[in-house]
């Protein structure tokens, strides 16, 4: 089995056991970056919304044509080469934007209201038809102006491409900061663009694997708080109500929510070896074992319709990528291209699986269509990992190491543009992208 050294003993102990893709040293700034994009795009004007008096201090266009870009599936117009700003359809000159090459135009106006509030609307323009597509009036507070923006992305996409944009979904992740010999581990939620976060809970010791419920009420994780062994537990985001729902003896790790919510499949080797098992996502009543070989079973990832999983083994060698019938049967193995696949992430239609590939000894990002058989590698780092697919699947969350420490970035399927989205200070690791509010 392939193995990567970790400056921190606990995890690397348990990632020797289960076989995980681990991250090199990282110090210095984290970014979250941005890889998507492709020479198909629909260009799109995004115009700057017009605001009576000194406007929210907020930038919903901005907001809007950083989401569409990040998709890969659109390429929004430079505002500098704007040909007016518009802010409603009685405005718009269509063929100015028709030179612009743009087609589809984005506008919209937002004016103080009572109580501090805004009055915010907006209309998605045919260029070429010099018609309406779709559009939209809103009321909301300052601190909602953020989440109106994705909100309004999400319509945007939608309305154009046919599907759910998932830009007003949240993600989680484990930050990791201080000294080898004084650790602190913290797990964010953020905006799916990485603002605003917020953290929900502090340990001294390593958190790993956040997983989202299918309601996006609740996260399940793996705590080392005991000193002992690893801890599955489960915490409302909204309260910060948890329980630890599997401390058996040995290796508890890696949980995946199954799509009703119900159950979780997670790694134990309370048996001698790490399988896979489901358990109640309460922790009540007995474990069941899904997987029993002398190789090792771990990283569960659900097929949408819960009626199989997807896996990390080295059953055959090496770490590759089965999966399970839940209904009985032989084990099927999924990828076969290279000697490392691991860390399985299903779309939500369950036509894409993204894990990670090792390619040259590089360790990149892979997208595998599962119902043509063809498998793309999206990225070109040295150590890209933890890969988890938005929402709309037409994005994957991921982290890559970098000179300047570690990155949580994104990459679009369908293609590569690099731009950098925002910041944070510290190492960054194990994104999970949330479900559909």
């Amino acid at each position: 089995m392939n193995t990567r050294l970790d400056p921190n003993p606990m995890k690397h102990a348990l990632a020797l056991l289960l076989g995980l893709l681990l991250s090199l040293p990282a110090f210095g700034q984290v970014r979250i970056e941005i890889t998507g994009g492709a020479e198909s795009a629909v260009p799109i004007a995004v115009v700057p919304f017009q605001a009576e008096g000194a406007g929210p201090g907020v930038d919903i266009a901005g907001i809007i044509r950083d989401n569409l870009y990040r998709s890969g599936l659109f390429d929004p117009l430079d505002p500098a080469n704007h040909l007016g700003s518009p802010g409603q359809f009685e405005d718009v000159r269509f063929r100015n934007w028709r030179a612009l090459g743009a087609d589809t135009l984005v506008v919209g106006r937002i004016a103080p209201i009572d109580g501090g509030n805004y009055q915010v609307r907006y209309e998605l323009l045919d260029v070429y038809a010099g018609n309406r597509i779709t559009g939209q009036r809103f009321r909301v507070t300052p601190e909602g102006l953020r989440n109106l923006a994705h909100t309004i992305s999400d319509q945007v996409f939608e309305a154009i491409t046919g599907r759910p944009g998932g830009f007003n979904t949240r993600i989680a992740y484990v930050e990791e900061s201080g000294s080898v010999d004084d650790p602190s581990y913290r797990l964010f939620v953020a905006e799916a663009d990485g603002h605003r976060p917020q953290s929900i809970l502090t340990s001294g010791q390593p958190l790993m694997s956040p997983d989202w419920s299918p309601d996006g009420g609740r996260l399940a994780y793996v705590s080392f708080e005991s000193g002992r062994s690893s801890q599955v537990f489960v915490q409302n985001v909204a309260t910060g109500e948890r329980r630890a729902v599997a401390s058996f003896n040995g290796i508890n790790g890696a949980p995946a929510w199954s799509p009703d919510g119900e159950q979780l499949a997670i790694t134990l080797s309370r048996g001698g070896n790490p399988d896979i098992y489901l358990i109640n996502a309460d922790g009540s009543g007995e474990p069941q074992q899904l997987t029993n070989h002398f190789g090792i079973d771990t990283e569960p990832a659900w097929a949408p319709d819960g009626r199989s999983l997807y896996f990390t083994s080295n059953r055959g060698g090496g770490p590759q990528i089965y999966r399970l019938s839940l209904r009985g049967g032989e084990v099927e193995r999924v990828t076969f291209e290279g000697r490392y696949n691991a860390s399985p992430s299903v779309s939500d239609d369950g036509r894409f699986l993204a894990f990670t590939h090792q390619q040259n000894g590089n360790y990149r990002i892979a997208v595998q269509d599962l119902e043509e058989d063809f498998m793309r590698v999206l990225t070109d780092g040295a150590l890209d990992e933890s890969p988890s697919f938005s929402a709309s699947g037409t994005m994957v969350a991921y982290t890559r190491a970098s000179g300047a420490g570690t990155e949580l970035a994104t990459v679009s399927v369908f293609g590569r543009i690099q731009g950098q989205l925002t910041e944070f200070d510290n190492t960054v690791r194990e994104p999970d992208w949330g479900p559909l509010p």
